[in-house]
Formats: C-alpha cells, structure tokens, sequence
C-alpha cells in the first residue's frame, strides 16, 4: 500500500477544462499530502497557465507546473484528466498527451477521468471491455468504444476511474486517494 502523502500526481489538462473538474481534485489530493502538478500541451493560449471553463463561460486561470511535451508517466503514481466539453475535445489531438495517457495505462497507474474526459480512455484504447461512467451526453460514445457504461457517481475498473460530472467530485477525488493507496494495478492491454 502507498501513502498518499508520498504520491506524485499528474493532472493532464488545457484551455477549457471544466474549472472545478481540475481545481477540486487538486486541492483535495495536496490537502490530502500529495504532490500535485499540472501540465499541458505547448499549444495552449498562454505561455504560463491555462484557462478554465465555469459552466457557461470562460472560468479562471490555474498555472501550468510543465509541459506535456517534457513529461514521463514513470515519474508519478497517478494520472487526473478533467472534463469540459472543449478540453479533451482538444487534447484528443495532442499526440503527446495521448502518449503519456497510454504510459500511465500501460504501467497499472491509476487513471482517473471525470466528465467528458472518458473520451481520452476512448481515444486510447482502453475502454473494451471496462465498466466506467462519463457526462451522459457522451454515454453512446462509451459503448460504442466497447465500455460498460453505468450511471453511477464513480466507477472502477482495475484502478481505471470515471465520474460524470462536477456534482461527484467528492466521491471521484475520494477514490483517487483510495487507490493511490492501493498502489499499482496489473498492466492494462489497450486497444488498437
């Protein structure tokens, strides 16, 4: 079992993540003790930061500890991808990005996607055969990729972890901790 207090977690995002999908895991995980960075793809607007969504409009800044481009998945424990319609939408073509995803999966890293950030797992191949859950609006697009969906505040499989919106955040950053704690899970086969 790993302490929490000595995980190095990832959060993989950029300009319009749904802004509590990012600020809230990040809080709760550094509150918990872990170190925490952000990181995101060199295109991004602003040089420093990336900009968050707020429901319905553009939402604040939150800082950029490195970019993607420099990043190994053999260097943390734990991967967070939020949500927003516009942030995996546009990380989904960062070959980069999908790269590091495809590290942590392969390794048995935990993988915790909220929101529409299932479409990440889609892109990658890792969902055939997964129960996991997203935003409803992209539900089809689950199955379709071969995942079991369920409409349920969290899902696990095999320290893969899937939430549906902003109002589970408490349940999602929970189990995060939970299976950091639980440490590495067997290496996952993706899809081609």
């Amino acid at each position: 079992m790993a302490d929490i207090k000595q995980a190095k977690i990832l959060i993989l995002a950029t300009d319009g993540f749904e802004e509590s999908e990012l600020t809230v895991p990040q809080a709760k995980l550094k509150e918990a003790g872990a170190t925490v960075h952000v990181v995101a793809p060199q295109s991004r607007q602003s040089k420093d930061s990336i900009r968050g969504w707020d429901k319905t409009d553009w939402g604040k800044s939150v800082p950029v500890d490195k970019d993607v481009e420099s990043v190994n998945a053999g260097d943390y424990d734990a991967l967070v991808l939020p949500g927003g319609q516009i942030n995996p939408d546009k990380l989904r073509l960062e070959p980069k990005a999908l790269d590091v995803i495809k590290g942590f999966l392969t390794s048995g890293k935990v993988v915790a996607a909220i929101c529409h950030a299932p479409w990440l797992l889609i892109e990658t191949g890792a969902v055939k055969g997964r129960q996991l859950t997203s935003f409803a609006s992209i539900k089809r697009d689950v199955v379709n990729a071969g995942g079991t969906w369920q409409d349920k505040a969290v899902v696990t499989d095999h320290g893969i972890i899937t939430s549906r919106n902003p109002g589970d955040l408490d349940a999602f950053c929970a189990k995060i901790i939970e299976e950091v704690q639980e440490g590495k899970h067997e290496a996952r086969q993706l899809a081609a």
